[in-house]
């Protein structure tokens, strides 16, 4: 089978009219790479180390390290491990490089910041939705970077794992981005948060069988990761390790800071917000992503009744539907999230510019709101006012969001079958 792009030869022209000017984009990427690696390696030059989870992550590797495998036993200065088996493997790397100092873990993270931006940057290039002097956004989050260098925080590795995941499946590998999808939520539950609009974009772009293929593939990495685990100790590394009940101090909010504490720590509250939660994504799915194909309900019900083995056409996503049904998932989750700590800001900041440039706000109004976000996080301890305004901006930006054009997701292709005589 012959299958080719249906382009129009005007589309070719532009594609290599605008060839110098994709270049150019290139260039100024590679250019905010090498400043903010200046600028990163100055923060670890000059400004002083922030100690919060560093010694509790090593704590709990070394009880790991030293044979330890029931969940239950291993614990830090910040209280009991409840991150999934991946965090323990990359924290036990990173001790086994650093010798557990904290100046060449700074460095580290600092690699591990630009790798980040790298591919971030990359992503950006590949959905063309943002002007060029916007990646210069980027850079300028002044939490983001103490996060990174300054924190040494697992999300740091969680959310390069998903980007990567996030680039490759740009590249239509999807059984391999999901299981980078996999090993980033062995770091981190957060990313789970990008799994439903993750499973959408799997039903649009794959068979059935193809689908549960790429699920059995991210459930391996999962089943591999924890085996030490889950042979020795199952049922106290699966509610430890994947508690999604847990109950965040109210003081270390930023979001719902406003909230009275009495009902911020309620079960009425968070399971109003999964509520919420649940019907924002069941909308967007219906209404905005589905929107070319009718809704959600026929989307689903054309994939289970159809043959796709036999359909001899197929089609491809696009790389701005893939990005922003994934950055849209993932915004949803924030802003119905119960608690956000100062951390959780590197969750969603990095699809901020591109969230902005994805509504019909006008250019002043996105960058004020960015400016808006940045700020609201670098005000500590948070308090009524910043998390309310933090608040009203998430609904603003969501806002934005619903109202804006819905893309076609779409490439169109033709296929030819081309028959050898005998």
């Amino acid at each position: 089978m012959d299958v080719k792009l249906a382009l129009p030869d005007s589309y070719r022209l532009n594609a290599s009219i605008c060839n110098g000017y994709k270049i150019s984009k290139v260039a100024f990427a590679f250019s905010l790479l090498f400043v903010d690696a200046l600028l990163v390696a100055l923060i670890i030059a000059y400004v002083p180390y922030t100690k919060i989870d560093w010694d509790a992550y090593l704590s709990q590797v070394s009880g790991f390290l030293e044979g330890e495998r029931d969940y239950q036993n291993l614990k830090g200065d910040t209280g009991p491990l409840v991150y999934p088996a991946g965090f323990l493997y990359v924290y036990s790397a990173i001790q086994f490089v650093t010798g557990g100092d904290v100046y060449p873990a700074q460095i580290l993270f600092g690699v591990l910041y630009i790798v980040n931006l790298g591919i971030i940057l990359f992503i950006y290039m590949k959905t063309g939705v943002l002007p060029c002097w916007a990646f210069s956004l980027l850079c300028l989050s002044k939490r983001v970077h103490s996060i990174f260098v300054l924190r040494l925080f697992n999300d740091c590795f969680a959310m390069t794992f998903l980007h990567a995941s996030l680039a490759l499946i740009l590249y239509e590998r999807w059984h391999l981005g999901l299981m980078v999808f996999s090993a980033a939520v062995s770091i981190k539950m957060n990313v789970l948060l990008y799994a439903p609009p993750l499973l959408l974009l799997m039903l649009k772009a794959m068979s059935i069988c193809r689908v549960i293929m790429a699920l059995a593939g991210a459930a391996l990495v999962q089943i591999l990761l924890g085996l030490p685990f889950l042979l020795s100790h199952p049922v106290a590394y699966i509610s430890r390790a994947f508690n999604l009940g847990r109950v965040f101090i109210h003081f270390w909010s930023v979001n719902f800071k406003f909230i009275p504490e009495s009902i911020f720590i309620s079960k009425e509250f968070a399971f109003s917000l999964l509520v919420v939660h649940l019907l924002l994504l069941t909308a967007f799915a219906h209404f905005r992503w589905c929107k070319h194909e009718g809704g959600l309900i026929r989307f689903l019900r054309s994939r289970l009744v159809s043959m796709p083995l036999r359909i001899a056409t197929s089609n491809l996503l696009t790389n701005e539907h893939i990005a922003t049904t994934m950055f849209v998932g993932n915004f949803i989750g924030i802003v119905c999230a119960r608690s956000l700590h100062y951390q959780f800001y590197s969750w969603y900041f990095y699809s901020l510019p591109f969230l902005l440039w994805k509504t019909k706000f006008s250019t002043p109004l996105r960058l004020i709101l960015f400016l808006g976000v940045e700020l609201c996080w670098n005000i500590y301890p948070s308090n009524f006012y910043s998390s309310f305004v933090l608040f009203c901006i998430h609904l603003t930006i969501l806002w934005g969001l619903w109202t804006a054009p819905s893309e076609y997701p779409y490439l169109k292709i033709k296929s030819s079958i081309q028959r050898k005589e005998e």
